[in-house]
């Protein structure tokens, strides 16, 4: 029950608190997870004060496996003190395997939380998230989870 109460005040705070959301950010993710590891190349185009689109090209691999996928997420931001944000989202991934010398094409969808700094005096934003997200073709279908470190420059 505690735990509950601390979700709804911490929610409420951050719904009365206004999100930095940054017109567009553009760089890079690196992550690993329990299927395979990899680096994107991250764009963010925010809409509004609050919201924004996250697009993402993701390169993953492992000794027998290998990705290529563009990710979709929509991010709802609050502002937790200064430069330190939070965000949630759904999205969705359009993804090409490789597993084994089999070839195929998957599709995910989940979700995305995390945490961001923007530098006061810096063009610069840095995140660290987790993306879970449900792969629904192919050999490495199911639920995948992993964190990331993200770096972007901003303007």
């Amino acid at each position: 029950m505690k735990r509950l109460l601390f979700i709804v005040a911490l929610i409420s705070l951050g719904a009365v608190a206004g999100a930095q959301v940054l017109p567009n950010a553009l760089g890079a993710r690196l992550y690993g997870g329990d299927t395979y590891s990899g680096a994107e190349i991250s764009y963010q185009k925010g809409l509004n004060d609050r919201n924004r689109l996250e697009l993402d090209a993701s390169f993953g691999f492992k000794s027998d496996f290998k990705r290529f996928a563009l990710i979709g997420i929509y991010h709802w931001d609050w502002n937790i003190a200064g430069g330190f944000n939070w965000y949630i989202g759904p999205g969705a991934s359009l993804a090409y395997d490789n597993f084994d010398e089999n070839t195929y094409v998957n599709i995910g969808v989940g979700g995305q939380i995390g945490i961001e700094y923007k530098f006061r005096d810096l063009p610069m934003l840095v995140s660290l998230d987790s993306r879970p997200m449900w792969d629904f073709l192919g050999d490495v279908n199911g639920l995948g989870v992993g964190a990331a470190l993200g770096i972007r420059f901003t303007w």
